[in-house]
């Protein structure tokens, strides 16, 4: 699966499962209900849509200039962090606004829900990969 396609599916399954984690999480974290933290977890998600598509799109081509093919271990840590630091930088103050708490409070509570999405990201697009296939700006050149 290549192209667009992919790009709706992986979105979807992405923000899907995450809104079903950070929902919990948020409530749990917050001590905010649960209509709270899956409004909150919406709202995050609808910003991570956008970002995961502009940052995807960004990477895809940057890789697809590079001379080596492939996702190695250190090609899957730099776009997991590439992703979720950006995320980061506008989650963050939508969290204090929600919340109605510091900056200082909402990255420290961010990080946690950072934490856990670092790893939900290298997890998931691995997984993502092993069952769909390489993006053509992945994959091995035929020789």
């Amino acid at each position: 699966m290549q192209g667009i396609q992919r790009k709706i599916v992986y979105v979807t399954l992405y923000e899907g499962i995450a809104i079903l984690c950070a929902s919990v999480g948020l409530a749990a974290l917050s001590g905010a209900g649960a209509g709270t933290s899956t409004a909150l977890a919406t709202a995050a998600s609808v910003l991570a849509v956008l970002w995961n598509l502009v940052f995807n799109t960004l990477f895809e081509a940057w890789e697809k200039r590079q001379p080596v093919r492939g996702r190695s271990l250190k090609r899957r840590i730099a776009h997991a962090l590439g992703f979720e630091g950006g995320l980061a930088a506008a989650l963050i103050p939508l969290f204090a606004w929600w919340l109605d708490i510091s900056l200082w409070e909402a990255l420290l509570f961010d990080a946690a829900l950072l934490i856990f999405f670092l790893f939900y990201t290298f997890a998931f697009n691995w997984a993502f990969d092993r069952v769909f296939g390489l993006p053509a700006s992945a994959a091995a050149q035929p020789a």
